[in-house]
């Protein structure tokens, strides 16, 4: 901790919040700048989980990677393998069966489901919500267990594969999925009962970390922290990719971008999702799960960007191929790290209890901003 006079004889101090500070969602160190408790500038320290993903891009085949990216954002696995399946396959100008979209689809979902939860839970418990963090345990647990059901794991999945999907549905997947998504509904109306009109809720969100849709946009923010600020912007709408195309769903927005608003934006983005899978269940299509390819995955020399909507944001990868069996040049786009760089604007002028609430507005997960 250093102090420093400033022109009004006032000490202006900075405190360095984290890495271990438990509601910085992971090894982040915030150094902030204070006048009393008033954050007057704050700077982010990242790379304390460096881990070298891009460059094990490049070091294995394109088939060896995508385990490999389960560990970037570990509570939204399903969406990093689906997004880099899908880079590929537009590389090697492959698309998986409609089955296999299907249940990529279905499963994306329920991923974003369990990744807002998680985001609820502990946004709430950093607050000091603790029934929150319990409600929302208890609906994650049961989508848990349906991905367990299916691929024999509940975190780092590894459900896809270039060109499809390897499991086929389990004997009482439909039933087990129809029924968590007929009853999801009401325990979000639970969530909502516990928080949206809480008056401490309000006090602590309504008015704390306003980010302008200029702004936003300015600063290369995606996800549910773009459309809380009113941009209406979903890769899943703007350039449909999967079976999206074939599902009716909408895109909810804030008018504020306070913190207040991103909460209900991932509120209501639960809702969708549950509907997108109750659509989904009811149709997956039949034929087979894999497209016709080689088993050794050499696409043609050539570069290529795709994106998808994650649970956080735009999840985007950049593949340059040489023409082997290994990328020459694997590049990741994660959302955590591009909103990140909106926290000091975020926090400026608001008291060090609302950088708490702010951090967990972002919904960062350090696995993937560090890589």
């Amino acid at each position: 901790m250093s102090t420093k006079e400033t022109l009004f004889d006032t000490s202006e101090i900075t405190v360095s919040m984290g890495p271990q500070h438990p509601s910085t969602h992971g090894v982040l160190q915030v150094k902030l700048k204070l006048d009393g408790e008033r954050v007057l500038d704050a700077e982010c320290v990242i790379g304390y989980l460096h881990r070298g993903v891009e460059k094990l891009g490049e070091a294995q085949t394109y088939g060896q990677f995508v385990p490999t990216l389960d560990r970037m954002d570990y509570i939204a696995a399903v969406s990093n393998c689906l997004g880099f399946c899908e880079t590929i396959e537009k590389l090697l100008g492959v698309t998986a069966p409609p089955r296999a979209q299907y249940i990529r689809v279905i499963m994306t979902e329920l991923n974003r489901i369990t990744s807002h939860l998680l985001w609820l839970g502990t946004h709430a418990l950093d607050i000091g919500a603790m029934t929150v963090f319990l409600y929302a345990f208890r609906e994650r647990e049961e989508i848990l267990k349906i991905f367990e059901n299916y691929c024999g794991a509940r975190l780092t999945t590894h459900m896809f594969r270039i060109g499809g999907t390897q499991y086929e549905i389990y004997d009482g997947f439909q039933d087990q999925v129809r029924t968590f998504i007929n009853d999801f509904p009401h325990k979000v109306d639970e969530y909502e009962t516990l928080l949206t009109e809480n008056r401490i809720w309000l006090e602590r969100t309504r008015g704390v970390g306003v980010l302008s849709a200029k702004d936003a946009i300015d600063l290369g923010v995606t996800g549910p922290a773009l459309r809380g600020s009113g941009v209406e912007w979903d890769i899943r709408k703007a350039k449909p990719y999967a079976a999206y195309a074939d599902f009716q769903f909408d895109i909810p927005v804030g008018e504020h971008g306070d913190t207040y608003d991103r909460y209900m934006v991932r509120i209501q983005e639960m809702r969708q999702s549950a509907r997108i899978i109750s659509q989904g269940i009811e149709k997956i299509p039949d034929g087979p799960l894999m497209a016709k390819m080689s088993k050794i995955i050499k696409p043609p020399v050539g570069d290529i960007y795709h994106s998808i909507e994650a649970p956080k944001g735009e999840l985007g990868y950049y593949i340059v191929s040489d023409g082997s069996t290994q990328a020459y040049r694997a590049r990741v786009r994660p959302p955590s790290f591009v909103n990140l760089q909106a926290l000091r604007k975020l926090v400026t002028g608001h008291m060090v209890a609302d950088v708490v609430a702010i951090i967990g507005t972002l919904d960062i997960v350090l696995g993937e901003i560090d890589r």
